[in-house]
């Protein structure tokens, strides 16, 4: 059959199994059965596609049509421009999260912690994107952090780059201190897991997702130890949910953080929090 062809069938399989974007996630699964870039896909459409590969496509479509996100059966998820390997044991990056690597590189630092790092894609971004940083990921996952070491790797930041297992900041050394502290943490609540696509409810870790809980016990330790690990005028910015800036706020607030501020992502909704600690504080 030629690309065009098992792309169409495709294309009606995923829209009868209810995912969203059915022409998009067929063209990223053909693109990638093909090692062709999936901007070029077009090219190779009208080609005749080997028997082989055609199965092999057909077998990833009847996933994405079970729900599997489209990272797991490609292996890899881009996030600020680069190519991050993914897989169930890590959070899939999204492009919200973009929104937190925005607010850090508004300002200068020379030193970042990653809380949760999983992927290490917020870490690994932000000291590409700083070649004279350096920072730390924790992660309580070991699984996690295998899959952060290999994206350490894969961009050469073995020497900038340092990854630890552990709860937040119980790792660290207590004299440590960072310019910049940045954390994606569990955020969802118990009462909103049943809510959540099968795509991240089923697939996605548990421990990344949700305290199971009322969704805010991750800022509270983050609220108890960041602070004493920034430096003097240093910034904690976090990820929360759309309904979590003033909770989230008043945390910070009473742990003694100053000038904190609400960043609303590209759709709108509330995505950072930023906070400083003031520079005369100790």
């Amino acid at each position: 059959m030629r690309g065009t062809d098992l792309l169409a069938r495709a294309v009606v399989r995923l829209r009868d199994a209810g995912v969203p974007d059915p022409g998009r996630d067929a063209r990223r699964l053909l693109a990638h059965v093909l090692k062709v870039p999936p901007g070029r896909l077009t090219l190779f459409l009208p080609e005749p596609v080997a028997p082989d590969l055609g199965m092999a496509f057909d077998a990833l479509v009847n996933r994405r049509a079970a729900r599997e996100p489209v990272s797991h059966l490609t292996g890899r998820r881009a996030f600020y421009g680069r190519d991050f390997l993914v897989t169930p044991d890590v959070l899939d990056p999204r492009p919200e999260t973009e929104t937190l690597i925005e607010a850090a590189l508004a300002e200068p630092f020379a030193s970042v912690l990653d809380l949760g790092t999983g992927t290490g894609c917020i870490l690994l971004t932000l000291l590409a994107e700083r070649p004279q940083a350096y920072g730390t990921g924790i992660d309580l996952s070991e699984a996690a952090l295998n899959v952060a070491f290999w994206n350490r790797n894969a961009l050469r930041l073995e020497a900038r780059a340092e990854l630890l297992q552990g709860n937040w900041c119980v790792p660290l050394d207590p004299d440590m201190r960072y310019d910049l502290i940045v954390s994606n943490p569990p955020y969802i609540a118990a009462s909103e897991m049943a809510g959540l696509a099968p795509e991240v409810r089923d697939h996605e870790p548990l421990l990344a997702l949700t305290d199971e809980e009322d969704g805010l016990s991750a800022y509270r330790a983050i609220a108890d130890q960041a602070p004493g690990h920034l430096e003097p005028g240093g910034r904690l910015i976090v990820e929360i949910g759309a309904t979590q800036a003033e909770a989230v706020s008043a945390l910070f607030e009473r742990a003694g953080l100053a000038r904190i501020a609400t960043i609303a992502d590209l759709d709108g909704r509330d995505r950072v929090v930023v906070a400083h600690r003031d520079a005369e504080k100790r």
